[in-house]
């Protein structure tokens, strides 16, 4: 309360606050009626309080910008040698993807309150969810009520001997996703995933023909190996056609660049979700990339660089990152072919980065090896038994997983349409480990 309202219960205005001012004394080259006439008229009120944030909103990511636009003048001109221009590029590429995310390019403190509130929005979200996942669906019930779906910045492992099916269980998992996405209004204008999301899938093994053959057979039940030697009916074909119309609306994006650094990797993912939106991100795989920083680095420092990487781009872009692994050959060599995180090849920082790390074990694989030769053999009979009670199935081994139990879930395998799925008959649960 002003000392003219205090003393005299009046309102401090122009007219009320002149009357205590001499007339002839000057505030600088204003007379005092001037200077509070002057003063009312600059007075910044409430009634235009968001207005006027908005108004220093945009002059801070104004001043932003100038600085993101000398940053890449002076660096351009200096050409430092351990910036080239690809990684000037790349650099000022996610630090304007920061500025539009979040309106700034620096992290900050977050108060415990704002944390609780979106912890309490996840749940609300879950619960309307279908399914009531915290996490985006992988469209494997058994899996996902063990991981309780794909929670938001994870880094998920999924690694596995080749011949496990990894690939397949990974290509499965994006198209579920990507199927399923459904997305909704938010009061600010956005869209958001309401259900599945938007998968960017990065096959350095793989063509994306090959990939897109897959999911073509998994969806028509056509065998993929028919498909490429166009070893097929004409019902097939037109179960082939349908599948694809359905395929060309499914928000499922594809990079099949080889030998990509984590840098290209990070700068081309936020692209995708700066221009498509991104809600789910596959590397197939881990191995297959390079790292970004000089040469002379061992393989282990590289792989370390990798997963860090891919981490710390989970958290940036808000988005599970599913990375596939291979394991290391000692697997091969133990009587018990089921493996460990100690399996992990070159690098303990897999293991280390990854909030969940998932093995692909499939037992058919080495049992079927073992067939003797001769059906006389007594021994046949019982590696027949051994293989009817393996066959077709797939173990998903929950190794590591920060905010859930581990375990084992056994799913269904089949072989010639590269589909994972769940076991529908009961009977497989007497073979699950918990």
């Amino acid at each position: 309360m002003s000392p003219c309202t205090a003393r005299f219960s009046k309102s401090a205005n122009p007219v009320t606050i002149k009357t205590f001012l001499p007339a002839d004394d000057k505030v600088g080259d204003l007379t005092v009626a001037q200077y509070l006439a002057r003063l009312a008229a600059e007075a910044v009120s409430i009634i235009n309080a968001e207005d006027y944030g908005r108004a220093i909103y945009d002059l801070a990511l104004r001043r932003a910008l100038i600085q993101i636009g000398e940053d890449v003048v002076n660096i351009a001109y200096d050409a430092p040698l351990d910036m080239p221009p690809q990684a000037q590029i790349e650099d000022t590429e996610r630090r304007l993807f920061e500025l539009a995310e979040t309106g700034r390019y620096d992290g900050g403190f977050q108060s415990f309150n704002d944390a609780v509130a979106l912890a309490i929005d996840m749940a609300g979200a879950a619960f309307e969810r279908d399914g009531n996942l915290s996490g985006i669906s992988t469209g494997i019930h058994s899996l996902d009520a063990r991981m309780g779906g794909l929670q938001r910045s994870d880094l998920i492992v999924l690694a596995g001997r080749p011949g496990m099916g990894k690939t397949s269980l990974a290509t499965n998992i994006a198209y579920n996703i990507a199927a399923a996405y459904e997305q909704e209004v938010q009061p600010d204008g956005t869209y958001k995933a309401k259900n599945g999301g938007v998968v960017g899938f990065y096959s350095l093994e793989m063509s994306s023909e090959q990939l897109a053959t897959r999911i073509i057979s998994e969806q028509t039940e056509v065998s993929s190996s028919k498909i490429r030697r166009g070893d097929i009916t004409e019902a097939d074909f037109e179960k082939l056609v349908a599948c694809s119309q359905m395929m060309q609306k499914v928000p499922l994006y594809i990079d099949q660049t080889g030998g990509i650094s984590i840098a290209q990797l990070a700068a081309r993912a936020r692209r995708l979700k700066r221009q498509r939106g991104l809600d789910v991100l596959v590397v197939d795989y881990v191995q297959l990339m390079t790292g970004s920083g000089k040469g002379g680095e061992n393989r282990v420092q590289e792989i370390t660089q990798i997963t860090t990487g891919l981490k710390a781009l989970g958290k940036e872009l808000n988005v599970p990152i599913i990375a596939l692994s291979q394991l290391s050959r000692a697997v091969e060599s133990r009587e018990d072919k089921r493996p460990q995180l100690s399996d992990l090849r070159e690098s303990g920082s897999i293991e280390q980065d990854a909030d969940v790390v998932l093995f692909v074990f499939r037992e058919e694989y080495y049992v079927k090896n073992m067939e003797p030769r001769d059906p006389a053999d007594p021994k046949y009979a019982e590696w027949e038994s051994l293989f009817d009670k393996v066959k077709g199935t797939a173990d998903v081994i929950i190794a590591k997983q920060r905010h859930g139990p581990t375990g084992t879930v056994k799913l269904a395998f089949q072989a010639e349409f590269t589909r994972f799925a769940d076991l529908a008959d009961p009977s497989f649960s007497q073979y699950e480990e918990h």
